[in-house]
């Protein structure tokens, strides 16, 4: 898998570690009078990340207890379940979000967080079949994507 480029921007100093995931939500209210919010939300909302390094940078910040720390992040990898057909390795899909029974053991996979409907993802790695049986009884690939 390759590793995409990596971006830097600001987070609660609490959550600054190497390894930790998030979803970027969009800008918080207590932002609006911080004089370097363009460097705390210059992420794209809804899309998952990964810190890969903390930097020593930190900043007061009036949304995050103790502050908020400059780290560099990537987006992560996010695991799905897909239609086998999908399921090609470098493939350009854009993911079936046409099912919404939530009391299925599968349903997060099928829709996880990360995943914004209508945006097109790459497969970057087919991991195998699910290990669930899908309610509707379709046959599905459990693979890792990112954003094309």
């Amino acid at each position: 898998m390759t590793e995409s480029k990596s971006k830097v921007t600001l987070v609660g100093t609490v959550l600054a570690r190497q390894g930790v995931e998030f979803i970027y939500e969009g800008e918080a209210p207590g932002c609006d009078s911080c004089k370097v919010k363009k460097a705390c939300n210059n992420l794209q909302k809804g899309h998952k990340y990964r810190i890969v390094t903390v930097r020593t940078t930190h900043h007061e910040c009036a949304v995050h207890l103790n502050g908020a720390t400059a780290v560099e992040v990537t987006e992560a990898p996010i695991t799905i379940l897909i239609s086998p057909e999908m399921a090609i390795i470098n493939s350009k899909i854009k993911p079936d979000f046409s099912c919404n029974k939530g009391d299925c053991r599968s349903f997060a996979l099928c829709r996880p967080e990360g995943v914004v409907e209508g945006e097109k993802y790459t497969v970057v790695d087919v991991l195998g079949n699910a290990s669930d049986i899908c309610d509707k009884g379709r046959a599905l690939k459990l693979v890792e994507i990112k954003p094309a």
